[in-house]
């Protein structure tokens, strides 16, 4: 101790010979403390201070303010600034567009590999918005001389696969809503919601049956009365025609049982057994025949071609059509699988087998003793209505096919008119379809019913706003046609219409013929090219091409010279 103390003492004086500024400092800190040990103010605060408080740290002098910093944009010039607030702005719109991926990404995997997502999404909120009372069972029947409804299918196994959303809404027993999906010049996308309004709109729940009820089994005393029926299933390939006419379809196998045809048959034969008919000594007789292009086959005798003339009293007669007597449901049943596997079938981008024929399945009454016509129900499957242009394996035939489609689809459109207009002149003759069905719009209990099949998918919305508005003319047209004290005008209205549909319907076809003359002229120009051609088939051919592509057009100048008049004479 004697050896630290005096190295303590020894270091002190060496320290205030060379710093004597630091002892000093040093004994004044030393006095300070013992004489705050000592003071009774030192000791009474030790007193009430607690072992876990701390003194208080001493009193430090305020703290100057920091000069404020310069912002940048004081030191910069305009074009800095504004560069800087683009860079700002972008920054920002690149955060919400991260922001909206990441909320795409929770929806999910299905949904963000769907590219009809977004559509499906406004679709969903715009039917949140509606109040759904479909049709059902137990609601009543109207009868109508002339019946439109529209029945929709659901979506089927290849659609579901390519992730295709339902743009059909059927949110009451007659009132329908179809979604088209549309973009904006900025290609911001909408939906542009068409509504339509029929005398019955079948929802993908509703079956055969169901549609039966509503349609066909209101024509069925027609026949009975001395009256003609007649009901036809429109709409594009694979809407549901041949499945809604004949019978559903399981696989490749047909169910023929529950089709409109098998349905019509057996309440035919249940008004036959029931008074007063079962006393007027009825015969029931069928046919089934197909219209292939301009020509009539008879699918009951081996597609025997039939010949369509009239007679003296200018009544329409199939020549050489068989019709045979049924005496139950079952023969009927035998007759329409025999005539359907006879039917007239095509592979199309729509339909691996897709019927290119209008197919007429007639259930006759006839007195007994005198073979008298008692009634007629025809019911008929007709072909798709799609342009030859819109299948993928277009070619020549498939052309002409649809150009006789819906030549007799117009003609058959033209008939129902004149048979709501009650006395009108009937274009019958326009088309093979329609001069066969001649008796059948004509007459006062003559009456008429159209089933337009429709397709939910969205990548089918053109074909199915076509089938809608044609259902929709022909009921919208009859309809104004009933009302009381309709003016001369209102009937130029719709025969101006007629004549628009036609020339619209001819410039479509003329623009089609032009794609496919171009294209075999440019062919047969190319095997001139090769030595040893034969200069009379490329002159035969393109004397032909020069043909068919004159009168296409001929038809439609003469069309389109006609509505000029019309148009002249309104002015």
């Amino acid at each position: 101790m004697f050896f630290n103390k005096y190295f303590h003492n020894a270091a002190d004086s060496r320290v205030g010979k060379m710093f004597p500024y630091v002892l000093q400092d040093k004994e004044t800190a030393i006095r300070r403390s013992l004489e705050d040990t000592h003071s009774p103010t030192s000791r009474l605060r030790r007193t009430i201070t607690t072992p876990q408080q701390s003194p208080s740290p001493p009193d430090t002098p305020p703290r100057s303010p920091k000069p404020k910093k310069e912002s940048i944009f004081d030191s910069k010039s305009e074009a800095a600034k504004k560069v800087e607030l683009i860079a700002k702005s972008r920054d920002e719109r690149r955060q919400k567009l991260a922001d909206e991926k990441a909320i795409r990404d929770q929806i999910g995997v299905h949904e963000h590999t769907n590219p009809y997502y977004e559509f499906a999404r406004m679709i969903q909120e715009f039917k949140s918005t509606l109040e759904f009372h479909p049709l059902k069972e137990t609601d009543g029947v109207v009868e109508n001389q002339i019946t439109v409804c529209v029945r929709k299918r659901p979506l089927n196994a290849r659609e579901k696969n390519r992730n295709e959303v339902d743009v059909v809404t059927v949110p009451t027993k007659n009132q329908m809503v179809v979604h088209e999906p549309k973009h904006k010049v900025d290609l911001t996308k909408y939906l542009d919601n068409q509504h339509f309004r029929f005398d019955y709109v079948f929802d993908e729940s509703c079956s055969n049956e169901t549609v039966y009820r509503f349609t066909a089994q209101p024509l069925v005393k027609t026949i009975f009365e001395g009256g003609m029926a007649t009901c036809f299933a429109y709409g594009q390939t694979g809407a549901g025609k041949t499945h809604t006419m004949g019978g559903e379809f399981k696989g490749k196998q047909q169910n023929f049982k529950n089709g409109i045809y098998a349905l019509v048959a057996a309440d035919v034969f249940k008004f036959l057994c029931q008074p007063p008919h079962c006393d007027k000594n009825l015969v029931v007789s069928a046919s089934f025949f197909e219209i292939y292009g301009k020509i009539a086959y008879d699918l009951l005798a081996k597609k025997q071609r039939l010949r369509v003339l009239e007679d003296g009293k200018q009544v329409v007669q199939v020549v050489g059509l068989t019709e045979r007597t049924v005496n139950k449901v079952d023969d009927i049943m035998d007759f329409i699988k025999k005539g359907s596997l006879e039917r007239t079938w095509e592979q199309t981008s729509a339909n691996a087998n897709s019927s290119r024929s209008h197919a007429v399945f007639q259930i006759i009454l006839r007195r007994a003793n005198t073979r008298q016509l008692e009634g007629k129900f025809s019911l008929i499957d007709l072909a798709g209505n799609e342009r030859g242009a819109d299948n993928s394996k277009s070619n020549k035939q498939t052309r002409i096919e649809g150009a006789d489609i819906n030549k007799s689809l117009l003609a058959l459109k033209e008939c129902i008119r004149a048979l709501g207009k009650k006395g009108k002149h009937c274009p019958f003759r326009e088309s093979i379809l329609t001069k066969i069905l001649r008796d059948s719009f004509i007459g006062e209990k003559s009456r008429t019913c159209m089933i337009a099949l429709i397709s939910p998918s969205v990548g089918s919305v053109d074909h199915t706003l076509n089938t809608l508005r044609y259902a929709d003319r022909v009921k919208e047209l009859v309809a104004n046609d009933f009302c009381s004290g309709e003016s001369e005008e209102s009937q130029n209205d719709m025969d101006l219409l007629s004549m628009e549909d036609e020339l619209l319907e001819n410039s479509r076809n003329v623009i089609d013929s032009c794609v496919y003359f171009h294209k075999m002229a440019c062919q047969l120009y190319d095997s001139s090219k090769q030595a040893g051609y034969s200069k009379y088939e490329f002159a035969k051919n393109w004397k032909n091409l020069l043909r068919e592509m004159i009168d296409v057009q001929k038809i439609a100048y003469v069309k389109a010279a006609e509505f000029c008049e019309m148009l002249e004479d309104e002015a």
